[in-house]
């Protein structure tokens, strides 16, 4: 039996080899690259000469906190589904790596095959951004149509959420959605669970279409769906990464630095994020000797 692990990615082509490398043939690799990204050809034709690398799609254009990376990461899903000896499957981005043994991977989730691993609350969850999370989804977010990551199309976003609530307006939820649930973007599903999520999803289209306009639709909807599926009673409430929240190196989450490496030897996760050149060079490096 096999696993997949999907991944959304943008940049770093060399890295994102080194996590190819990683993985035996018991694995399979489905990969979305952000259609602006500035990989090239030759890079993508080198990535797809690899024997366990099934699919490399540019099919979305991807924006930060748009809605079109959650359409790339139920894209891989189904793409991966349809390998029908894939049992567990793993959802990463081109800035993580494994940071357990590969045995390992393959004992413990031939063990944990019925459970769950997707971190999940509440929604709205004091503390969680504006007004617990719904400012995400109750206002018009544009980061499909503009650039987060350019200050003067940020400040753009920014304004028309600042008109809205000026003049009191807010997008409504009809009472036909389920319980709203949010988390981190990243998990690991066993297939029955993915399957679920794959054909709620076709079947129940306006719910999909509901998180249109919301920041980061992907820390929404997989934990919605779930959370309120027969499946919600074999969920862990751990996604099994190692991030750190707190904000370091310029960039919250933080960029992981040889002062994360005793904490990620000693953490139950299975994979780390967030790695960034050159700042991660050297505990990458570490990591990739206790991997071996």
């Amino acid at each position: 039996m096999q696993q997949a692990v999907l991944i959304t990615a943008y940049k770093n082509y060399m890295h994102l080899e080194e996590i190819i490398k990683f993985f035996d043939a018991d694995f399979e690799l489905y990969i979305h690259i952000d259609k602006k990204s500035h990989i090239t050809k030759n890079e993508l034709n080198k990535l797809n000469n690899y024997s366990n690398v099934k699919l490399i799609s540019q099919k979305y254009k991807v924006n930060w906190g748009g809605f079109n990376h959650l359409k790339s990461i139920l894209y891989l899903a189904e793409q991966a589904l349809k390998n029908k000896q894939i049992f567990y499957f793993h959802l990463i981005s081109g800035h993580d790596f494994p940071i357990k043994k590969i045995g390992h991977f393959k004992d413990y989730f031939e063990k944990n095959r019925e459970n769950e691993f997707i971190n999940y609350f509440e929604v709205p969850k004091p503390g969680w951004a504006n007004n617990g999370g719904l400012d995400r989804i109750e206002y018009y977010n544009l980061y499909d149509v503009l650039d987060a990551k350019a200050p003067k199309q940020n400040g753009f976003i920014r304004r028309i959420i600042s008109i809205q609530k000026r003049i009191k307006f807010k997008r409504p939820i009809s009472s036909k959605m389920p319980k709203l649930y949010g988390g981190s973007t990243w998990w690991s599903l066993s297939r029955i669970c993915l399957e679920y999520v794959i054909k709620y999803t076709k079947k129940n289209k306006f719910v999909m279409n509901r998180f249109k306009y919301s920041l980061c639709a992907e820390e929404f909807y997989f934990q919605t769906v779930i959370m309120n599926s027969p499946f919600a009673n074999n969920v862990k409430n751990n996604s099994l990464r190692y991030i750190d929240w707190v904000a370091r190196n310029g960039n919250n989450p933080a960029i992981l630095d040889d002062a994360d490496y005793e904490k990620i030897k000693l953490s139950d996760a299975f994979f780390a994020r967030k790695f960034e050149f050159p700042l991660s060079i050297g505990v990458l490096n570490k990591i990739k000797t206790l991997v071996k």
